[in-house]
């Protein structure tokens, strides 16, 4: 087995499972594809870091081979899409199998909300797109896919759509953070920061269909 798909020694396995960064150190490309399956396929996952996670891994593909953290790049990308799209196939699956009493079952308020947002993202723009765009949205993402199981959504439309959109959001992720870091010297001192931006462009979509969210609820209420 390649070195790139090996675990981090014990000695780092006190991870913080919010930060990109200790999970890469932790579990290496292993825990990408780790990473990725639990947000996009198990309620239980929707904390995770996605986001940061796909584009610290491409940033740590760049540069020298003996670079402390280096990661492989072709080996990112297939722990990536793996992950990502394995973990939505699954949570499609469970959702079509056990039904509404699936995301009953959850009684994280986030998880309520995302799919409130994923049912009106549904209703919204179709399943083509929805699928694709909820990709790029943290918690949706999650709860999409189980979702587009309990609500019926054909079987090969939801692969089809997943898995253009489970390219476009790793695949890009990984080469975006890839590009910086080959472009800009010692990038690796501003991670910390890098991350932060991320995070908060990440959670725009988030706060901007929540907003509209809430608008025609009330809306709604003085009609």
């Amino acid at each position: 087995m390649s070195p790139a798909l090996t675990a981090a020694s014990p000695a780092h396995l006190a991870v913080n499972v919010l930060d990109a960064q200790s999970l890469l150190t932790a579990f290496g490309t292993l825990g990408i594809a780790a990473v990725l399956f639990a947000e996009t396929g198990l309620l239980i996952g929707f904390f995770l870091p996605g986001d940061s996670l796909l584009f610290t891994a491409g940033l740590l593909s760049a540069g020298a081979a003996t670079r402390p953290g280096h990661l492989s790049l072709p080996w990112v990308l297939v722990a990536a899409v793996v992950g990502a799209l394995a973990g939505a196939q699954t949570g499609y699956v469970l959702g079509r199998k056990a039904g509404p009493a699936f995301l009953a079952r959850s009684k994280s308020r986030k998880i309520a909300e995302g799919a409130e947002r994923a049912g009106e993202i549904l209703r919204r723009y179709g399943y083509a797109k929805a699928i694709v765009l909820a990709r790029f949205l943290p918690v949706v993402r999650t709860v999409l896919n189980p979702l587009a199981g309990v609500l019926g959504v054909p079987a090969r439309t939801f692969a089809l759509w997943q898995v253009l959109g489970g390219l476009l959001w790793t695949v890009g992720l990984v080469l975006a953070g890839y590009a910086l870091g080959a472009s800009v010297p010692n990038v690796d001192r501003y991670l910390l920061p890098i991350i932060a931006v991320i995070v908060a462009v990440s959670l725009i979509p988030v706060a901007l269909e929540l907003t509209r969210s809430r608008r025609a609820r009330r809306a709604g209420g003085n009609a």
